[in-house]
């Protein structure tokens, strides 16, 4: 595939969010978007649920959640979204499971989870209805080591061999018959490790450790590599925090990750950013850095040169987006720039 030059690549302000919002989650099937929960300017969690066009570039409300709640794990299966934990109004996790039915615009409760946990990771595969649910934090804000499934046509969850490392906030992709769960976190502190369950014999393997340990950073899969992107190395004892520009990448074929020049790394250091792979290329936008407000700047990495070159910076700059790549745009939702925002920004290759 050709990858596009940087001229290609242009933003696009679409429709706002109906409100102001950070901490929703995402999700695109059937060509739209979801905007599920999140909280408001108060830190409330909310009950807002909206569709997005990208067709008419249009917002429309739909049914509220039944449980108001921020930091959802979010998954489709067929025409139903499942919602899944995440932080209730009281602040604290929350074991409810919740599905709704395009079709029918009706929300349902279903099984619950065995333990509340807000920072669950999740994967679906498709094809048999099943909904892998990873780690996550408790009300006792321990973290998790839980892999369970969940049987839609059973409606039941079942518990499968514990992840090796505990942990919250993790990354997780499904590739073939596995589950990659990356990163995350212990309390408030990150964990670097690497770990893949085997869906088909039902056992985990131990990968080696991400290189460099930091919260806030990005994970990106592009072919047959995987990113992992700057961050905010955490300062203990004597040692201060710093917002890093490191790269990180993993060959998923050859199961080890490569030695990187520092010139592969990216221009700015940044941490809490928008992220995705975008027509041949990992894309980087917006979050902190060492400058006092929130960045503008975006970045755009080419594999077959091995390096990051500048992109059009965001037309609102911000931090701790929602963020989703759908028909060939890299989607920024609601966010922090100086008080949360309702901003709703594409980045796009030209035509699409």
């Amino acid at each position: 595939m050709e990858v596009p030059n940087v001229k290609d690549f242009q933003w696009k302000r679409l429709a706002p969010l109906p409100s102001r919002r950070v901490y929703c989650s995402l999700l695109e099937t059937g060509g739209q978007v979801y905007a599920i929960g999140g909280c408001d300017d108060n830190g409330v969690p909310m009950d807002c649920f909206e569709v997005y066009s990208p067709e008419a570039d249009q917002w429309t409300a739909l049914p509220p959640l039944p449980t108001a709640r921020a930091g959802v794990a979010v998954t489709a299966l067929g025409k139903r979204i499942m919602v899944i934990g995440g932080v209730g109004t009281n602040q604290l996790p929350l074991k409810v499971v919740e599905m709704y039915n395009i079709d029918e615009g009706k929300w349902k409760k279903r099984s619950m989870l065995r333990e509340a946990a807000m920072g669950i990771s999740v994967t679906a595969k498709g094809k048999d209805y099943r909904v892998y649910a990873a780690g996550g934090m408790g009300l006792d804000l321990r973290p998790h080591s839980h892999l369970q499934h969940y049987d839609m046509l059973k409606d039941m969850w079942v518990s499968l061999a514990p992840m090796p490392t505990p942990r919250y906030a993790a990354t997780s992709f499904l590739r073939g018959s596995k589950i990659y769960v990356l990163g995350g976190r212990q309390s408030k502190y990150a964990v670097n490790a690497f770990e893949v369950f085997d869906i088909e014999t039902r056992s985990w393997t131990k990968f080696p450790n991400i290189p460099c340990k930091r919260a806030f950073s990005s994970f990106v899969t592009l072919d047959s590599h995987l990113y992992s992107l700057g961050g905010l190395r955490q300062g203990r004892l004597y040692r201060q925090p710093k917002f890093l520009r490191t790269m990180d990448v993993f060959d998923m074929e050859q199961g080890g990750w490569l030695k990187m020049e520092r010139s592969f790394f990216l221009k700015k250091r940044r941490a809490d950013f928008v992220a995705g792979s975008l027509s041949g290329r990992v894309i980087v936008a917006g979050g902190l850095g060492n400058q006092p407000t929130v960045l503008e700047t975006a970045e755009a990495f080419h594999p077959g040169k091995n390096k990051w070159e500048i992109l059009p910076a965001m037309p609102t700059p911000r931090c701790a987006c929602s963020s989703i790549v759908v028909k060939n745009c890299l989607l920024a939702v609601g966010g922090v720039n100086q008080g949360l925002s309702d901003a709703v920004e594409a980045l796009c290759v030209s035509d699409s």
